[in-house]
């Protein structure tokens, strides 16, 4: 149960400093998409140094989904994490709408920090685009976490550097998930759009962890 809490705490954590961070520094220009990736990437950090050892720190459906396809977890210990990543990405939801209405700086986003398909050409292009960086990014945590080939304690800081920089691509996208319980928080509040089209950060991050496993899977084998 230890672990499962870790996650909700640590899913909460990025959830609410990620998207916190796109509300009110915003992203429509330059300076505000790079300080946007780098709180995603740093809050990545700071909870694998957290609550790493406790739960290995995965704090997104998709990583846990590639983590039991390769065999380094059960599903019932999946299952677990799953309800306490999505917990932790409501409650911040919650707080990020609770926000809005008592201070005064404004939203930014227009929508409490959610993903939109728009920019990315429609519901396929922001399938496309968030399949290959939830590819990437999952395959680096796999190959950065492996036990014989892994970075060790390192590791963290390398799926952080990882995370920023598929954020530096997607935001101006996607508004970029690569994490189902991200995406699912501040749509459940913001409601609209965000909301009809949240299947989307759950059916491509998903499908790209998926994915990352087979190939990693092939990468690892002696």
């Amino acid at each position: 149960m230890k672990k499962y809490f870790a996650e909700c705490i640590g899913t909460f954590v990025l959830t609410l400093l990620g998207c916190g961070t796109a509300m009110f520094v915003g992203c429509a220009e330059p300076a505000g998409v790079v300080g946007t990736a780098i709180a995603f990437g740093l809050t990545v950090v700071a909870m694998a140094y957290t609550i790493g050892n406790i739960s290995g720190c995965h704090i997104n459906p998709a990583i846990t989904f590639a983590v039991a396809l390769s065999g380094r977890m059960s599903w019932k210990d999946a299952c677990g994490y799953w309800v306490g990543q999505i917990v932790g990405g409501i409650v911040a939801g919650a707080i990020l709408l609770l926000l809005t209405k008592v201070v005064a700086a404004p939203d930014l986003t227009g929508g409490l920090g959610t993903n939109g398909v728009a920019n990315a050409g429609g519901v396929g292009g922001a399938l496309l685009v968030e399949f290959i960086a939830t590819f990437i990014f999952v395959l680096v945590v796999l190959g950065a976490t492996d036990e014989k080939l892994g970075a060790g304690k390192p590791a963290g800081l390398a799926i952080g550097l990882t995370l920023i920089l598929v954020h530096l691509v997607c935001i101006n996208l996607t508004g970029t998930s690569v994490n189902p319980a991200r995406s699912l928080g501040p749509a459940l509040f913001a409601g609209g759009e965000a909301l009809a089209n949240v299947w989307v950060f759950f059916v491509a991050p998903l499908a790209g962890a998926a994915l990352s496993a087979l190939v990693w899977k092939c990468l690892a084998k002696e």
